[in-house]
């Protein structure tokens, strides 16, 4: 498997992740358990973030390699 794959598999578990941290967040009565779960899901928001600016990163180091 390549590491832009891996990247995208990363990114979709992480995003997975997100979704499962909001819904606990929404399907929760106690408020500490509810700020805890949009505190992960907000984490994950930065994850995605530097998980997708990698998968960029590698696409274009790529890239950049097959036109030399």
């Amino acid at each position: 498997m390549t590491v832009k794959k891996d990247l995208e598999k990363a990114l979709a578990a992480a995003e997975a992740a997100k979704g499962t941290y909001a819904t606990f967040a929404t399907s929760t009565d106690d408020q500490s358990a509810q700020t805890m779960f949009e505190q992960m899901s907000q984490d994950m928001d930065r994850h995605i973030a530097q998980l997708n600016s990698r998968v960029s990163s590698t696409s274009e180091t790529k890239l950049s390699n097959q036109q030399q």
